[in-house]
């Protein structure tokens, strides 16, 4: 049975999710949070104050870093950085949303990243993330329950469970309402959910989640079930630790980036320049020139932190027939021969060395050789700073569904762990 702080630990997961139904509102929220345990919220547009001895963040649209500076720290303090990402698979609002057919009211939507279409079927799905206002004022917006995309019954489609097949088109346009489309207008209602004036709208990044909260439940309370645990589950573990981080000889930092389930490449992505832009800012606070700035680099360590697959017991033939990670083990290190992982054997080493100090237990996690690996924003930052990094999560199932199932007690080892890698 988990524990009581893992227990406690889950139930603050689930009220994080509930506030961030948007890759935008996590990182508010991510903000929010670190802000309230003494963080200082810096711009970009303006000069940052004296690095040393001080607790920063930095939002940028949907991605948030955050970091910790030791009192004692000099050009050529190292960074452990603890990265995950915001977003999350599902739906993207298009232009001209308003629409429908034969007295239904639709919303017009674009898939986003790789959903598990079928698991979005007869939810109640909110619309949430930010508007942009005509004097370029970006407001976060979420409508509460309001979508739902409805399946067509069995008695209309006798072969339904011989295999569902859904156009991504014609078969994902959720309603939310009656009426015609001439005379309604979606945007409307998400302007009233933010108390603006719709007619202020000029631009806006607006996505589907599931509205149902976050849950414990199964035998001995083993089991949490959400929407998003891909990847706000690490999100959510890097904060906690970080907000608890006191001491450490080197600069203490979570990055956590938008679009990583389109592949990183925007300027909020793990591709982008943000991380490197974040610490070359803090390493010019500490007096570094180009030459100390690389040698803090090379000492410097990225835990990439997203989900991997539990065990399937309906369908272990998809799993390596060796390793196999169980949901509720512990937090996995993911490993890859064609590097879709960045793991590599100094990686493995410093991993089991922070879980070892957590008091947590690991596994290991491979792909089926016959099965097409993923890959994380991992290989990204290694590539796109040189810095040494290593690949680890959570064992989940369900991945991309609308509602993910993962271990209550590997949700707070997580977050000893990141707590661990924080202090070493």
């Amino acid at each position: 049975m988990p524990t009581p702080d893992a227990l406690a630990h889950a139930d603050d997961l689930a009220a994080f999710i509930a506030a961030s139904p948007s890759s935008y509102h996590a990182a508010a929220e991510v903000a929010r949070r670190l802000e309230a345990s003494g963080f200082v919220r810096l711009d970009e547009t303006e000069a940052w104050p004296a690095q040393v001895g001080g607790r920063f963040v930095v939002v940028r649209d949907g991605a948030a870093i955050a970091w910790t500076v030791p009192p004692e720290a000099t050009p050529t303090t190292a960074a452990h950085v603890f990265g995950a990402h915001t977003d999350s698979p599902g739906f993207k609002l298009k232009p001209q949303p308003t629409t429908g057919t034969r007295g239904w009211l639709q919303a017009g939507v674009e898939v986003y990243g790789g959903p598990l279409l079928n698991s979005w079927l007869d939810r109640e799905l909110t619309l949430a993330g930010r508007v942009v206002l005509d004097d370029g004022t970006p407001v976060l917006a979420s409508t509460g329950p309001l979508l739902r995309l409805p399946q067509l019954a069995i008695h209309l489609d006798r072969s339904a469970n011989d295999g569902l097949t859904l156009n991504r088109q014609t078969h994902t346009q959720p309603v939310w309402g009656l009426g015609e489309p001439q005379s309604a207008d979606l945007l409307a209602v998400v302007a009233a959910a933010a108390d603006i004036d719709p007619k202020r709208i000029r631009g806006y990044d607006l996505v589907t989640a599931d509205s149902a909260p976050g849950a414990v439940f199964g035998n001995d309370d083993a089991f949490f079930a959400a929407g998003r645990l891909d990847d706000l589950a690490s999100v959510h573990a890097g904060v906690v630790a970080l907000a608890q981080h006191t001491g450490g000889d080197h600069i203490a930092m979570l990055a956590v980036f938008d679009h990583e389930e389109l592949g990183s490449s925007t300027r909020s992505g793990a591709a982008g320049p943000f991380l490197a832009e974040v610490l070359e800012r803090v390493w010019l606070g500490l007096g570094a020139d180009r030459e100390q700035q690389l040698r803090a680099r090379a000492a410097s360590w990225c835990v990439s932190s997203d989900v991997g697959h539990s065990v399937h017991p309906n369908y272990p033939e998809k799993h390596d027939p060796v390793v196999q990670p169980l949901l509720g083990s512990g937090p996995i290190l993911k490993i890859n021969a064609n590097q879709r992982y960045a793991t590599d054997a100094a990686g493995a080493a410093a991993w089991h060395a922070w879980c070892a100090a957590a008091g947590v237990t690991s596994q290991e996690f491979v792909s089926n050789n016959a099965v097409p690996c993923g890959s994380t924003i991992g290989p990204i930052t290694a590539t796109r700073l040189g810095i040494r990094t290593v690949d680890v999560g959570i064992p989940i199932l369900s991945m991309h569904s609308a509602r993910e199932l993962a271990g209550v007690a590997d949700l707070e080892a997580l977050a000893r762990v990141a707590g661990a890698f924080f202090a070493a």
